[in-house]
């Protein structure tokens, strides 16, 4: 009897899935591409007020030549401004085939960019749109893009790595991490309440309805420390990894804020205001949040989150009916007494739109827990 042949056997194909833990692709330089874009637009149409139709063409500065009035310092700010944008435009359109389409294509955008905001200051009378400023820009965009391009990947690995050890694994936490950076931002205007966000009275012209008056201002000024310590330091806490201790990592989070709010006291008002923003109100309500933030790190996060929400909405609602500060009205007459004046408007409309940039994050960032 012949004997039976033997029976294939089926080997199904071995699955080609990426490996767990392999990570994945940061989106961070595209949040921060974003946020940039956004504050230089901001920065060169401030104050946004004036707009008028001169007959002018919006591109003739073009031939205007070369300009009367410019300085050293300001050509340097420009090629500067704009050095970042083409170095986190590089880094973002890093998957475009070829090792030269990522930074042509963000000088361009980086040109495009400056082009459009010159054109649009033709309309605006406190601006004066130049063709030196359009050169300066490009050539940052280009300076930048050049330095993504020799040492953008090398900064981008390390970036992620520490992302990656820094971050817990959550969806959009690179976005987090962008609104923290603004929030720190926001410490740099000496018109606003230490800590305080989400000022809207400003914007839309509305005066201080309450007069002012010494206790209730110290009420307010600690309530409003107090809500925004417990919202940021809840935040901050759900992107931490669970790698690090945040009985160490937030305290540095806050100190580092208390420190960029001196320096900007010091450097951009006198250094005789650099401690002004310590007062009565400002010192209990540190201590004050700071133990509330201390008991609440215990609870899970999704309760975490909620916590922090109601937070930031009543220290935001707080914030526009707290009667006015003497000290920031002073502070803002010097202020604006020097070359500043586009960066303060910068600063003090990321203080008012970052709670409500904050609240939808935390909304997003709720659902995926």
């Amino acid at each position: 009897m012949p004997p039976s042949a033997p029976r294939p056997r089926l080997v199904s194909p071995r699955p080609t899935a990426t490996p767990a833990h392999a990570p994945a692709r940061s989106r961070l330089p595209h949040y921060l591409a974003l946020a940039y874009t956004g504050l230089i637009v901001y920065a060169s149409l401030h104050p946004f007020a004036g707009w008028r139709d001169l007959g002018l063409s919006p591109f003739a500065f073009l031939d205007a030549g070369w300009p009367r009035y410019w300085t050293a310092f300001d050509l340097t700010i420009n090629v500067l401004a704009y050095l970042p944008l083409g170095f986190l435009l590089t880094l973002t359109l890093r998957r475009l085939p070829g090792r030269a389409s990522a930074p042509l294509a963000a000088l361009l955008l980086g040109a495009l960019t400056s082009l459009s905001l010159e054109c649009l200051q033709t309309w605006l009378p406190t601006r004066v749109p130049s063709n030196l400023d359009l050169a300066c820009n490009t050539l940052g965009s280009g300076f930048g893009a050049l330095l993504a391009l020799r040492h953008g990947e090398r900064f981008f690995s390390r970036a992620a790595a520490l992302q990656r050890a820094l971050l817990a694994p959550l969806p959009h936490a690179e976005a987090g991490l962008v609104l923290l950076g603004l929030w720190l931002l926001t410490q740099l205007s000496p018109e606003t309440l230490l800590f305080g966000a989400g000022d809207l009275r400003h914007l839309i012209g509305l005066p201080a309805t309450v007069p002012y008056a010494a206790q209730s201002f110290f009420v307010s000024e600690t309530v409003i420390i107090v809500c925004n310590t417990l919202a940021i330091g809840l935040i901050a806490r759900t992107l931490l990894a669970g790698r690090f201790p945040p009985q160490l990592v937030l305290p540095a989070f806050f100190a580092l804020a208390l420190v960029v709010r001196t320096l900007a006291a010091a450097l951009l008002v006198t250094p005789q205001n650099a401690l002004a923003w310590l007062t009565p109100g400002a010192g209990l309500g540190l201590l004050i949040g700071g133990l509330v933030l201390t008991l609440t790190l215990l609870l899970p996060p999704a309760p975490r989150i909620a916590l922090a929400g109601l937070a930031l909405m009543a220290g935001t609602v707080l914030v526009n009916l707290t009667p006015p500060n003497p000290y920031s009205a002073a502070a803002a007459a010097l202020w604006r007494q020097g070359h500043f004046l586009n960066f303060n408007g910068l600063t003090r409309l990321a203080a008012s739109l970052w709670p409500f940039l904050a609240l939808p994050y935390l909304t997003l960032l709720g659902r995926r827990l």
